[in-house]
């Protein structure tokens, strides 16, 4: 997979993804990323890539030209422009789903990480296939929002934890959180693992792994159950759990 991406501050990402998962999978070259620098493209004396709205108001906007030169020296139009991606506080809500999307149908991706009050709304007309944001709030900028995409999609890449099950086990994989973990010791200043984990059984831990995602989700997520196609084993499990958590709650 090749990913771009088009910002201010390339040396941001430099600085993230140098160590690591990120970087073996690069090195291991399971990924390809490359960071552009948008005033590298700006036809101004200055390197200049924003300008005062139209019509009024606070801030600056980036301007069309320096993307359309980019896009053109790359040769990235019409058949050949890779699948490109706006980080937007206004953008859709990044899932789980988008990554998996990404990860299985995209080879080429480019993201563009906006600055100021955002773009001249003809680069995201002309250029951009999809706005996505990683929540309801406004920063700085684009590059930590890339960064968390580029994060999401790279550990979904063949190979690229080193166990091929680890990300297919994440939370949100299955529409669920995912269950505690533990690890030595055994016993922590008198707390213990659950005994089942020490077992051997590994139907019952699978069980018991199974019935405590639906309970950490129910607790915390609770909305995620309702969105969840549920088989008839998991909602038997589900009914465990509500009965549990309901005697807790009366004592």
């Amino acid at each position: 997979m090749k990913i771009e991406v088009l910002t201010l501050f390339p040396e941001m990402f430099d600085s993230v993804f140098a160590q690591s998962i990120i970087k073996r999978a690069v090195d291991e070259k399971k990924v390809q990323l490359i960071y552009h620098n948008l005033r590298g493209y700006s036809l101004n004396t200055h390197r200049q890539v924003d300008d005062y709205p139209f019509g009024g108001g606070a801030g600056m906007l980036m301007q069309i030209e320096p993307f359309a030169v980019f896009f053109e020296k790359m040769g990235y139009l019409g058949e050949n422009k890779p699948y490109t991606i706006y980080l937007s506080p206004k953008g859709q809500p990044l899932k789980q789903k988008h990554l998996n999307d990404l990860a299985e149908k995209k080879n080429h991706i480019l993201l563009i990480c906006g600055h100021y009050e955002g773009l001249d709304q003809r680069i995201i007309d002309s250029f951009v296939d999809a706005e996505i944001s990683i929540g309801d709030y406004v920063l700085t900028g684009g590059e930590i929002p890339a960064m968390v995409l580029i994060d999401g999609l790279i550990r979904l890449l063949p190979d690229a934890l080193g166990d091929s099950e680890s990300s297919q086990k994440d939370s949100f994989m299955d529409g669920l959180l995912e269950h505690p973990h533990y690890t030595r010791p055994a016993e922590f200043k008198g707390v213990k693992v659950p005994d089942v984990l020490l077992s051997g059984n590994h139907k019952e831990i699978e069980k018991w792994r199974q019935k405590e995602s639906l309970r950490l989700t129910y607790r915390l997520r609770p909305e995620l159950l309702r969105k969840k196609n549920f088989d008839k084993k998991e909602r038997e499990l589900l009914k465990e759990v509500l009965s549990e958590e309901s005697k807790k709650r009366q004592n």
